[in-house]
């Protein structure tokens, strides 16, 4: 090729040139701090994987743009822009030598052809060029691109940056950086991500080109089949689950939408979050200055004042980038003195980001801290009406023992003249435990503690005593001689309880229950003549605490009892639904369970009769309830002798060993768990041991003590019947062991 001599740069020239240079690395650090300052104003937790894979193209593709932009610097000399080759030769070394990542600048003729390689003095022999497909395509489409990843013969990754130049007579050429992807490691390596996460930069054909664990074994690799396979099905971008090469499980995001055709995906451990790198800078003082040292003679002392200048403005660019204390002077010569005045402007603006960017931080973390505080506060409080629920049902049941136990009383002396009085206060006192059952049901419901024993039930019987034992309500029965469902018989015995009394309570003159098969499961239809009900309302009936509104009834329930229906009805696998034809019309709820199996034949065990007196201790720190209670097994012919301690009744064990001890739970001095424990080491003889308790569960269900003497036979909660006193003192056994342990539903 023919060289052209040109004309001789002028000063003013070349100090333009230089000006341009450093400005260029101040426009990418300018865009790289807004999209940065962008970064973290996102507040969409959710996105902030895909946020930081976007952020991380855009650095990518600002690093791809910096060196690209570098050799647009470079095709801009006017001895390539003259076609010479020869004289564009050193400033391509000295440019290749200047920037840490590359390792040479090439340049190729339109035909494809070699013409000089910085590692290699000129006129040397061609060599091969690499991935000769980016270079083809560079000359067709006469844009900047970015090659494929590969290994050189030293082992160094490298990647092609290839940009398409042409010369004053119209020739072609390719000029080309081969640059180690190092600063896109260092972009990854500034993140500020979780512990394993994971951060991958592919190339155009998909391979890895960075990526922050394992860089040096899996550059020029590919991705895990995962995230090649997201990358594949989801378009430019993308969020999913992947594994890493390594098999921990990811949540990656990805995006495709660099310029260069790159993919950049962020994978971290799922609820992860992470912020984005930082930029820095290297200054092209080294060739500029050898450049001046070749100039024209006569502006050799000019020059020399221009790069010394130069100089100091390269020191205040690694201190911009490094965010030292930056100094840069004034300067005579107006456009190095405007490039120090752009410099300290973008250090002001850095400053005033990495003010912003702080703010930001500590504002995340009172968020943050908040928000661990509202839900210990939110915690603190479900404790708290746990704990609140258990003393409300033991409180409201203590006084409602010895009120059930005076009727019980009452009743066994048989007194004709208070027989209304006593249905009453009967009534009334069901009424109070229906509601503190509820409520405490609501909160077993609420914290996922409710549960049902499941067994071979007869809905058909159940339904049939659940109707008998309201004689006073105008109830039609319609059910086969038996249907078997699989289910608890108490908890289902209470779902019809509810319905029944939810019936009533709204006004019912005539209420229907009809029992059917229907396929494979069991329909239950409670229907009533009642104030019925609008749409709306029959979509949140089943709420709890939800009531009709005042104008259309006057409430006597807590609106607790159609919300623990559906509860029960779907613990056993059916479905429960509500439907009124209007306000004045009545309501049908329809429950469906699944058919089951009948049960044996064998006829249950009886409830043992009073055959003999026995000797009862009765120990509760409530006198009352445990005068009532001692009063009315007295009246069932047994000797009772009470104690309101723990010490007073090791005290009567020890002076009159008793056969039945029927103890509370809340004892002032010691709790019945472990007077149950001692009195059964005491004991001498065959000891009958009755939990008696207001807390509204099944005491007993967890071991308060592993010492299995602890365990009690049977456990009754306030207020306990006159049949189940009967059960309390059960059959000792003359063997000198308890009779079977039993339960009593909370």
């Amino acid at each position: 090729m023919r060289a052209h001599r040109g004309p001789t740069l002028s000063l003013r020239h070349l100090l333009t040139l230089l000006t341009a240079i450093g400005l260029l690395p101040l426009a990418v650090l300018g865009a790289w701090s807004v999209h940065l300052a962008a970064e973290y104003h996102q507040s969409q937790q959710q996105r902030a994987l895909l946020d930081l894979a976007r952020a991380l193209s855009s650095a990518v593709d600002a690093e791809l743009d910096g060196t690209v932009a570098t050799l647009a610097s470079m095709a801009r000399t006017p001895a390539l822009d003259n076609g010479d080759v020869r004289g564009f030769y050193p400033i391509a070394r000295d440019q290749a030598l200047a920037q840490p990542e590359w390792l040479a600048v090439t340049l190729a003729d339109a035909d494809g052809r070699m013409l000089f390689r910085t590692t290699a003095p000129f006129g040397a022999p061609p060599q091969p060029i690499a991935d000769p497909a980016s270079l083809r395509q560079a000359l067709q489409l006469r844009r900047p691109v970015i090659g494929h990843v590969a290994r050189g013969k030293g082992g160094r990754p490298a990647v092609p940056v290839r940009y398409p130049v042409s010369d004053a007579a119209g020739h072609a050429y390719v000029l080309t950086a081969v640059v180690q992807p190092d600063r896109i490691v260092r972009v990854i390596e500034r993140q500020q991500v979780p512990p394993g996460s994971v951060i991958t930069v592919l190339d155009s054909d998909g391979t890895i080109v960075a990526r922050s664990s394992g860089q040096q074994d899996r550059i020029g690799t590919l991705p895990s089949p995962t995230l090649a396979r997201l990358i594949r099905l989801n378009g430019p971008e993308g969020v999913g689950r992947t594994f890493a090469l390594e098999g921990d499980a990811l949540t990656t995001a990805y995006t495709r939408l660099s310029r260069y055709g790159w993919t950049v995906a962020v994978g971290a451990p799922p609820a992860g979050w992470a912020g984005g790198p930082t930029q820095g800078f290297v200054w092209y003082g080294a060739g500029i200055a050898l450049s001046l040292a070749l100039s024209i003679g006569l502006a050799s002392v000019l020059a020399q004042r221009i790069v010394r200048r130069i100089g100091t403005l390269e020191t205040g660019f690694t201190a911009l980038g490094t965010g030292a204390d930056m100094a840069v002077p004034r300067s005579r010569i107006r456009e190095i003195d405007a490039m120090g005045a752009a410099l300290r402007a973008a250090g002001a603006q850095r400053a005033l980001h990495e003010e912003e960017r702080s703010r930001l931080m500590d504002t995340l973390a009172q968020v943050l801290a908040k928000r661990e505080e509202a839900l210990e506060q939110a915690r603190q409080a479900g404790r708290a009406k746990d704990e609140f629920l258990a003393v409300l049902g033991h409180e409201l049941r203590n006084p409602l023992a010895p009120i059930a136990g005076a009727l019980d009383l009452m009743d066994l002396r048989n007194d004709e003249g208070s027989l209304r009085e006593r249905g009453i206060m009967r009534r009334q006192v069901a009424h109070l435990k229906h509601l503190v059952d509820d409520l405490l049901d609501v909160a077993r419901i609420a914290s996922g503690k409710l549960r049902i024993v499941t067994a071979p039930v007869d809905l058909a019987a159940v339904a049939r005593h659940a109707v008998a034992a309201l004689p006073d309500q105008p109830i039609r029965l319609d059910a086969p001689d038996a249907l078997w469902v699989t289910g608890d018989e108490h908890r289902l015995t209470q779902v019809l309880g509810n319905l029944l009394s939810n019936a009533a309570r709204f006004g019912s003159t005539d209420t229907h229950v009809v029992l059917a098969r229907a396929g494979f499961e069991a329909h239950l239809v409670v229907s009533d003549n009642g104030v019925g009900m609008d749409a709306a309302l029959a979509e949140r009936v089943f709420e709890p605490f939800y009531q009709a509104p005042q104008p259309l009834v006057r409430h006597t329930g807590l609106g607790l009892g159609l919300a623990i229906v559906r509860r029960i009805i779907e613990l056993h696998g059916g479905r429960v639904s509500a439907h009124s034809d209007g306000p004045g019309r009545g309501s049908r709820f329809k429950i469906r369970l699944p058919l089951g199996t009948p049960a044996s034949s064998a006829a249950p065990e009886a409830v043992a009769a009073d055959t003999q007196p026995l000797k009862v201790l009765i120990v509760d720190d409530n006198e009352d309830a445990a005068a009532l209670t001692a009063a009315v097994l007295r009246r069932l012919g047994h000797d009772v002798r009470t104690a309101h301690t723990a010490t007073a009744a090791l005290a009567v064990q020890a002076a009159w060993p008793p056969d039945v001890a029927i103890l509370d739970i809340g004892l002032p001095d010691m709790d019945g768990y472990a007077l149950a424990a001692a009195m059964r080491r005491a004991a001498t003889g065959p000891l009958r041991l009755t939990a008696l308790t207001g807390y509204g569960r099944q005491a007993g269900v967890a071991a308060h003590s592993p010492d299995d003497a602890a365990a009690f036979d049977l456990h009754l909660t306030k207020p306990a019947t006159v049949d189940d006193l009967r059960r309390a003192l059960g059959a000792v056994d003359t063997n000198g062991s308890p009779g079977l342990p039993g339960t009593a539903p909370a």
